[in-house]
């Protein structure tokens, strides 16, 4: 039955062409719209690490003195860490496994020692950055404990960097050079690059969606080599010390940390809000403890409201074409079906259902959707390949997925079914006899 009234379907749409062609471009125009900003909105807050979100957590406490201003357009301070109360953190919190890290670019010297170097970004990190986020790694391994301990001159090179350095081969045990020193190659990184970047600096919106790593080396080699924080570093003390990201009043580091079971989670929130209380006693922190807090991964990046009010507004303006589209589409359709009264009431008279002549017209209407979604899928390729001519961060990753064009045709034949489901209701309620008369 579904095939005779696709048929049927067939054969309606072809005779009236420029309405059918007018119906699949408003529903193909308004679907392209509305799942370019969609999918936008979709890889700005997906799920980076599917595999380990839910056991990843950021702790937050807020060592900033009363007065500080609240209004700053850099972000707010108390987001990052010092170092002293990451160490101290790292040093009593129980966890299963942790890491202290900031981004930071270095100069990176070619293998032949005969080209120019070229700036490169990558992560200072602390032992547990690869085990933590699960890193995969092509060769080699991860720095260890004493390499931390011991200030080592030792990188993990990312993929891209190591094939533009040494090609395909295996680096590790080479040296490179980065900036004005010679670095030990114990590992090679795939290519590893969730998205968000949750472990960045999320203050600035362009760090939120940045390219992957193409190094990584102990935080406390970098420290000791002074190398540039990249991220946002904020002081609030009146007589920091020289060496200010050691200082306790200069907050710069991010630390991540891996609780298993909600046991844990529960001794890390009262350990965090015990260290913060006793912080507070001492006079080191002016605000209240209860302002320390443990995110969950999902939470953090909602906290720190990744999607620019920009990419919300053109979305809510996308969602608003749609719906005059699909107005235009329920107006058409109605004159359309109401047209073929004459049509309808022989079939009525002939022994069809109402609901026969509703799935008849419903079959039309998906037809229609079926076509508007494709091209909506086209329109929408178009649409997110302007995106990515955008110099905002997120405009790279800017990529439609399987799920994402799946959905694209769903909405669309959703959206036409809803938009023909009036027209087609009122279709089939006509009377036959009157239709017959007027035959």
């Amino acid at each position: 039955m579904i095939g005779y009234y696709f048929r049927l379907a067939l054969r309606s749409l072809r005779r009236t062409p420029v309405m059918t062609a007018l119906m699949i471009t408003a529903i193909g125009l308004g679907i392209g719209a509305s799942m370019t900003m969609l999918t936008v909105l979709h890889v700005m807050t997906q799920d980076p690490i599917p595999e380990k979100s839910g056991v990843l957590f950021y702790p937050r406490i807020d060592p900033l003195p009363l007065k500080y201003p609240a209004d700053n357009r850099h972000g707010d301070p108390a987001d990052n860490l010092t170092w002293p109360d990451a160490m101290a953190l790292m040093q009593h919190g129980k966890v299963t496994q942790q890491a202290a890290m900031a981004s930071g670019g270095l100069l990176v010297w070619p293998a032949d020692k005969a080209g120019r170097p070229s700036q490169h970004g990558g992560h200072y990190a602390t032992t547990g950055f690869f085990t933590l986020f699960k890193v995969p790694l092509e060769h080699g391994q991860g720095w260890t404990k004493q390499d931390d301990t011991d200030h080592a001159r030792v990188v993990v090179l990312g993929h891209d960097l190591t094939v533009k350095l040494f090609g395909n081969t295996d680096a590790v045990g080479r040296n490179v050079r980065l900036k004005d020193t010679l670095f030990r190659i114990v590992g090679v990184a795939a290519p590893w690059s969730p998205q968000p970047a949750f472990y960045n600096d999320l203050s600035g919106g362009e760090s939120s969606f940045g390219e992957s790593d193409d190094f990584f080396i102990p935080l406390t080699t970098a420290l000791e080599l002074k190398y540039d924080i990249w991220g946002h570093v904020s002081g609030w003390g009146r007589n920091q010390a020289e060496d200010m990201y050691h200082d306790p009043s200069t907050s710069w580091l991010q630390l991540w940390v891996q609780l298993d079971t909600p046991q844990q989670v529960a001794d890390y929130t009262r350990f965090l809000k015990d260290y913060a209380a006793e912080q507070h006693a001492s006079g080191r922190f002016e605000r209240a403890p209860e302002t320390a807090r443990l995110y969950p991964l999902m939470d953090w990046l909602a906290y720190k409201k990744l999607v620019p009010s920009e990419v919300k507004l053109q979305l809510w303006l996308a969602l608003g074409f749609l719906l005059v589209c699909l107005v235009n589409i329920v107006a058409l359709l109605l004159a359309k079906f109401l047209r073929r009264g004459g049509e309808i009431g022989v079939r009525r008279a002939l022994g069809a259902r109402a609901r026969d002549v509703l799935l008849q017209l419903g079959t039309e209407a998906a037809l229609i959707g079926i076509t508007g979604g494709l091209l909506g899928v086209a329109l929408a390729q178009l649409g997110l390949w302007s995106v990515r001519q955008r110099p905002d961060g997120y405009a790279r990753i800017a990529q439609m997925d399987a799920s994402m064009l799946l959905s694209t045709v769903a909405l669309a034949v959703l959206a036409t079914l809803l938009a023909g489901l009036v027209p087609a209701w009122r279709a089939s309620r006509i009377s036959p006899a009157l239709q017959i008369k007027g035959v």
